[in-house]
């Protein structure tokens, strides 16, 4: 089925994408060991600077190779760091570049069946695709319409703009095909920028949006606070809420007894304002807890966004920490993975705030939630803690 598909993608590309596989394997020869062996070297290349030396010399051997080897170099960043991916497509840019300059053809098929398929690296695909795109820009473009839901967020991106364009050229004349395409980007968007222009976009021809629930932001949660963080030594303390979770008990706070209180977010961002409960306070922290409940265990990710110091547990366990404050925040700024169990699944958050007094540094919030690798809100998931409850922690 997968092969079939990607036949039939593959004839989009026009006439202009049907090269002749003679042509390609009349293409000088490479020797199979040395470019394995090549391609191994420049996968061992560490940030360290170990195997750069090695990584030097290989980088010589891929760069001479001929075409043919393009498709091999491309699938071997499926399983390269970062630093070793930036050496490999190094090395097809110089390959093709000096095919360029000896008139030889743009092995154009294989470079589209890479493309095509979605279990290759998501960066190498863009690059991929970036490479057809300088010389088959309108028979590749057509194949952007398939790509709405594509794993490469670049592609996606590609993908949806596709649409708003034609959205916005529609919105004047065919109000509902322009409502149309803009619900159809909205559903597949990650990109803030993007999302915002959608929803433009239909707040102009009068439909309205549900950013909370497209996000899947959780918005209801437990918090208790303020404990103490002066000197900012608080983010290493342990305090009673991280040995374990029990929304009756009373605790002893920074200035006095602090129990669980409600907190729930109504922003169309998700952002969870820890000030709103405990006040704008300075060299203090706070945790929030809430309990997400889905039908199958599952992969997932959590994706937080906050500009203080945090630390995160999911199901008892810590997932990550980062000690810095004030730094800017972002949607989807950390993204976590996590294995969902059936049924209820734990989040703790601990936040914290600095001794700085500038306007800017007051404010106190963090946005979270659950999604697939692709930026997908889980669902069905169901978020909060609908009654006082002792969870072991």
């Amino acid at each position: 089925m997968l092969r079939q598909l990607e036949s039939n993608r593959l004839q989009s590309l026009g006439a202009c994408l049907a090269v002749s596989l003679s042509l390609l394997m009349a293409s000088p020869c490479f020797a199979q060991g040395t470019l394995t062996e090549a391609i191994q070297q420049i996968q061992a290349v560490s940030r360290e600077a170990q195997g750069h030396e090695l990584a030097q010399k290989a980088l010589k051997v891929l760069a001479s190779q001929s075409g043919d080897a393009v498709p091999e170099i491309l699938a071997s960043m499926d399983k390269a760091n970062p630093l070793a991916r930036n050496w490999l497509r190094s090395s097809v840019e110089s390959i093709l570049q000096r095919e360029q300059s000896e008139n030889k053809p743009l092995p154009v098929v294989p470079l589209g069946t890479f493309l095509l398929d979605v279990r290759h690296s998501p960066e190498a695909r863009a690059f991929v695709f970036d490479i057809l795109s300088q010389s088959e820009s309108a028979q590749v473009k057509s194949l952007l319409p398939g790509m709405l839901n594509d794993p490469s967020m670049d592609l996606r991106r590609a993908a949806i703009q596709g649409v708003l364009d034609q959205a916005v050229a529609k919105a004047g004349s065919q109000k509902d095909a322009a409502a149309l395409l803009y619900q159809q980007a909205l559903t597949c968007a990650r990109d803030v920028d993007q999302i915002e222009a959608i929803v433009t976009g239909l707040k102009t021809l009068g439909h309205k949006t549900d950013l909370p629930r497209l996000f899947g932001w959780i918005s209801k949660w437990k918090v208790v606070g303020p404990f103490d963080n002066t000197k900012r030594e608080g983010f290493d303390r342990v305090f009673p809420p991280e040995k374990e979770v029990n929304l009756s008990a009373e605790y002893d706070g920074k200035t006095g007894k602090v129990r669980w209180t409600d907190l729930a977010s109504a922003d169309d961002y998700g952002k969870v304002d820890v000030n709103l409960p405990l006040g704008k306070l300075k060299e203090t922290i706070a945790y929030c807890y809430t309990e997400i409940r889905v039908d199958r265990a599952q992969p997932a990710e959590l994706r937080l966004g906050c500009k203080n110091a945090w630390k995160i547990w999911f199901n008892g366990q810590l997932v990550f920490g980062r000690d810095e404050y004030h730094r800017g925040a972002e949607i989807d700024q950390y993204k976590m993975p996590v294995e969902l169990k059936a049924g209820k699944n734990t989040v703790l958050v601990k936040l914290g705030q600095n001794e700085q007094k500038e306007d800017w540094t007051i404010e106190w919030e963090f946005q979270l939630r659950v999604t697939d690798a692709q930026g997908t809100p889980i669902t069905p998931l169901r978020a909060g803690v609908p009654a006082p409850l002792t969870a072991s922690h």
